[in-house]
């Protein structure tokens, strides 16, 4: 568990790695209630001028998210959170699939034991969320 006494505005968090895989969309699919074919179904996805089958926005988001609970040590420590999606996580149907690759940093320290985090997360080299943020009350 992070403590706000151990963090100051500059504290890098590491880069963790969050795999995609075809079968995680589909459990998101019936997670989230979003079955668009174009995050299950490649034929259908091409066909709508996308590379290949595309994971959804909120899937990327939750792994933002994730990775920001997992460093406070605590899913109900996240005050605020906020995100632009900026491209695509595009998944191939392969034994690999796509990885999100998801790093930190601590901006500011605020009253309340509160920080505010920068958030950069990106898919094959690409920033896929820009502006994202979350604010995280730390013991």
């Amino acid at each position: 568990m992070t403590r706000f006494a151990d963090v100051t505005a500059g504290t890098e968090l590491p880069v963790v790695s969050y795999p995609v895989t075809r079968l995680s969309l589909v459990k998101y699919c019936g997670a989230s209630g979003d079955f668009n074919v174009i995050h299950w179904n490649e034929r259908i996805a091409r066909s709508v001028g996308l590379p290949n089958v595309i994971a959804h926005g909120m899937f990327t988001m939750a792994q933002a998210g994730r990775y920001v609970t997992d460093w406070a040590g605590d899913a109900g420590a996240l005050v605020e959170f906020g995100v632009r999606f900026s491209a695509m996580v595009v998944v191939p149907d392969d034994d690999t699939g796509a990885t999100i690759e998801v790093s930190g940093k601590v901006l500011e320290k605020l009253a309340d034991n509160k920080v505010t985090v920068d958030i950069v997360a990106k898919a094959d080299g690409t920033k896929v969320l820009t502006r994202a943020r979350a604010t995280v009350r730390l013991p």
